[in-house]
């Protein structure tokens, strides 16, 4: 086809069948926001039911449901695909690649998604309604106890586990085989390296849930008892397996997060990142560590006492590498010229509210202080302090920061400032409440509660409400920048250096048909 070499064909069939990195990064960024908008507007359910005590607006199976969506959708269509949308975007640019490594997967890889979630989405209108056993469908709720759409559930997963693979492999295909002569692996911007790293993590964890749904699957259908204590079984083992996959996949979530700020703290700072070496033998140990860790979870389970002791300080090793990372970022910050544009503001709000999720997890992590935190809004306000400010925020800093590149306009900073400070306010207005209340005992899940928690949900539905509806500001601000706008620089950014701002702006449809020499 001589479209390779001239540019994109024409109208749908370009979208359907490009093979083009860019294009495909595009396609699972408007996916991923799609699924935010989709997966947020189930967190209003959640918050709306929960503004006042008492059952207001849904059944409380719905509410289930919502809850169980809420999460399965965030994760694996929301900020997951996000992250793969600047990867096929960035990597190949930042390593002065032609593409990735194996276009036409590539493609497969992202269509495989959206009928991955309209199967799953479909099941919210089936006879018993959609899953409504939590994100991480515990058996026996999710064998003996569920609906019959848990069939098609197990479907969606497995398709979606197919396109991690397919993409993690492409990536580790991309970096090892196309990097530009003279990019050594010590030269490569992080956001490659996190990459890099992350693509293993999927590789070696997606197998094990679609392990853990293949034997949910028997248990259902065909009399095996994985998970029946009365075939003699455990539905503890489901809890190993699922979090075996689950540890590593939330550090999967972050870790290009990491790679993200690294490359935007030091170009508005106009300073070098602070301790290279260090970062990636961070990210690596973190990588490393999230394999050791799974039983965390399982703290209140009844797990032996050495059991307990090995999770607890492994747990709370991790966060000498993350503490690493952090000081790292601050000391790129110490006595530069800093500035505070968007991407900028993202960055430091990413350390300072990641710093916190982080300080909550080490508070999870005590094994015996864990029977008080277990199950309560404690471990939600943790898990949304690192994937709110620590993997969404991050990945609107870097679109802020490359939107430009991408699009070959300046978008509306002003507005994009007003999406910061509202996101900000929002997301902590939601979230930090529920430290307390989780402390006081609130559990997760549940669609009632005790008068004495009202106050602070109040405040946590008005703050997420907040950040709802700013979301569609940004929106706005990404659509208005695409269609035009004053015209961006080939580097937009004066403190911003790599091989991505060589190209001009907006990219071209093929970049580095003949690689870069990198000094």
């Amino acid at each position: 086809m001589s479209d390779h070499h001239h540019g994109p064909a024409k109208g749908l069939m370009r979208w359907v069948l490009t093979t083009n990195h860019k294009d495909i990064g595009s396609m699972y960024l408007w996916f991923s926001f799609a699924m935010f908008l989709f997966g947020g507007s189930m967190a209003m359910v959640i918050r709306a039911e929960l503004f006042q005590p008492g059952l207001q607006l849904v059944e409380p199976n719905f509410f289930n449901q919502m809850t169980t969506m809420h999460g399965l959708v965030m994760v694996f269509g929301a900020v997951m695909p996000a992250f793969v949308g600047l990867a096929n975007w960035m990597i190949p640019m930042m390593i002065g690649a032609p593409d990735m490594a194996l276009p036409r997967m590539n493609n497969w890889s992202f269509w495989i998604l959206p009928f991955a979630f309209a199967l799953m989405a479909s099941t919210l209108f089936m006879e018993g309604g959609g899953p409504n056993f939590g994100w991480t469908f515990y058996a026996p709720l999710s064998t003996d106890y569920a609906p019959p759409s848990t069939t098609y559930f197990i479907f969606a997963v497995h398709m979606m586990g197919v396109s991690s693979i397919m993409g993690a492999i492409n990536v580790i295909a991309t970096i090892l085989n196309l990097r530009a002569p003279g990019m050594t692996l010590m030269k490569m911007p992080l956001f490659v390296w996190t990459w890099l790293i992350t693509a293993y993590l999927l590789i070696a964890v997606m197998p094990v849930l679609a392990g853990a749904v293949t034997m949910m699957l028997m248990d259902i259908h065909f009399g095996t008892s994985f998970f029946n204590a009365g075939g003699g079984g455990d539905p503890v083992l489901f809890q190993h397996v699922f979090w075996f996959f689950g540890h590593p996949e939330v550090y999967i979530m972050i870790l290009p997060a990491f790679g993200i700020v690294s490359a935007i703290i030091p170009a508005f700072a106009r300073k070098q990142l602070f301790g290279y070496t260090s970062m990636v033998y961070a990210v690596a140990s973190i990588a490393f560590l999230s394999f050791i860790v799974w039983a965390h979870h399982m703290f209140t389970v009844g797990i032996p006492l050495v059991g307990e002791v090995f999770f607890m300080y492994a747990t709370m090793l991790i966060a000498v590498p993350t503490g690493v990372k952090v000081f790292n970022w601050i000391a790129t910050m110490f006595r530069g010229s800093l500035t505070f544009e968007t991407p900028m503001l993202f960055s430091i709000a990413f350390v300072v509210l990641f710093t916190i999720g982080g300080f909550s997890g080490l508070m999870l992590s005590i094994a015996p202080a864990d029977f008080q935190y277990h199950d309560t809004y404690f471990v939600v306000a943790h898990f949304h302090y690192v994937l709110v400010p620590g993997a969404i925020f991050a990945i609107f800093a870097g679109v802020y920061y490359w939107l430009p590149k991408w699009t070959g306009h300046m978008y509306d900073t002003a507005l994009s400032k007003v999406h910061f400070w509202m996101s900000f306010i929002g997301m902590n207005l939601t979230f930090f409440p529920m430290h307390f209340v989780g402390l006081a005992g609130m559990p997760r899940r549940i669609p009632d509660y005790n008068m004495q928690f009202a106050d602070f949900n109040m405040l946590s539905s008005i703050g997420g409400f907040m950040f709802g509806v700013t979301q569609l500001l940004f929106l706005f601000i990404v659509i208005k920048c695409v269609k035009g706008g004053e015209k961006a620089e080939a580097k937009p950014w004066e403190g911003a250096h790599g091989l991505e701002w060589m190209v001009p702006s907006p990219a071209p449809y093929h970049t580095f048909t003949t690689p870069p020499d990198v000094k």
